[in-house]
């Protein structure tokens, strides 16, 4: 059976992934700050698919420790974890010279720095492997700056660049890495939004193109999956 690892998995784009995972036979290690949303969505993909296994294990991704833990509680309980999905993230709009004291830091540990430990943690075993699978959600945001995300936007593409980074390494080693590029996307980050759903990209969208490309054939990457409104919004 195949293991993946999914960060910030109970909201949003991360769920949206677990659930479609779940379906795939996939079995998964999931973490999120809020223990009962873990348990709920746990309770929820082993409805979906009872021949899994789900690993929940509460984490602030912000925290280098934590993040290195719950990598440690995944492999410990599933085995080799070949595919890692980056998907923990903080958005705070804001210009740049009116951000908060400690955004940039807040955004730095949450956009970029798990994918980073993940990655150390997790890599050279799927380099040993030969195998697995890496998707890091960026942004659109990441290649198209945004006025009121300046920093949200630096952060991103520095999580688009280490992808490059990452896939530049890997690709001897068979082990694919892709960038997902989602705009404008139904989350929680959106509450309380007056723009009808129709004008955004919908989380299970971005799932579906992840199942796609990692079902493609073993000579087959996807560098990068970039999905855009058709309204046009960014």
């Amino acid at each position: 059976m195949e293991n993946a690892l999914i960060t910030g998995a109970t909201q949003g784009i991360g769920r949206a992934i677990a659930l479609a995972f779940a379906k795939q036979g996939i079995s998964m290690a999931i973490c999120s700050r809020n223990v009962k949303d873990l348990e709920n969505l746990k309770n929820e993909l082993l409805d979906t698919n009872p021949n899994i296994q789900v690993i929940a294990h509460p984490a602030d991704c912000s925290k280098k420790v934590e993040v290195l833990a719950f990598a440690q509680a995944a492999q410990d309980k599933l085995g080799f974890i070949k595919i890692v999905v980056n998907n923990v993230g903080a958005f705070i709009p804001s210009l740049v010279l009116d951000d908060a004291d400690g955004a940039f830091e807040t955004m730095m540990n949450t956009n970029l720095m798990p994918a980073y430990e993940l990655y150390r943690f997790l890599g050279k075993n799927m380099q040993q492997e030969r195998s697995g699978h890496i998707f890091n959600i960026c942004s659109a945001a990441s290649k198209s700056p945004a006025i009121n995300a300046g920093t949200y936007s630096v952060t991103k593409a520095a999580l688009y660049s280490l992808n490059t980074v990452m896939k530049l390494e890997m690709q001897a080693y068979n082990v694919k890495v892709t960038a997902v590029l989602p705009g404008s996307t139904l989350t929680g980050s959106w509450a309380g939004t007056e723009v009808h759903p129709s004008r955004f990209v919908m989380p299970e969208d971005v799932a579906a193109a992840i199942i796609t490309a990692y079902n493609m054939s073993v000579g087959a990457n996807t560098d990068e999956i970039v999905i855009k409104p058709v309204s046009g919004q960014i």
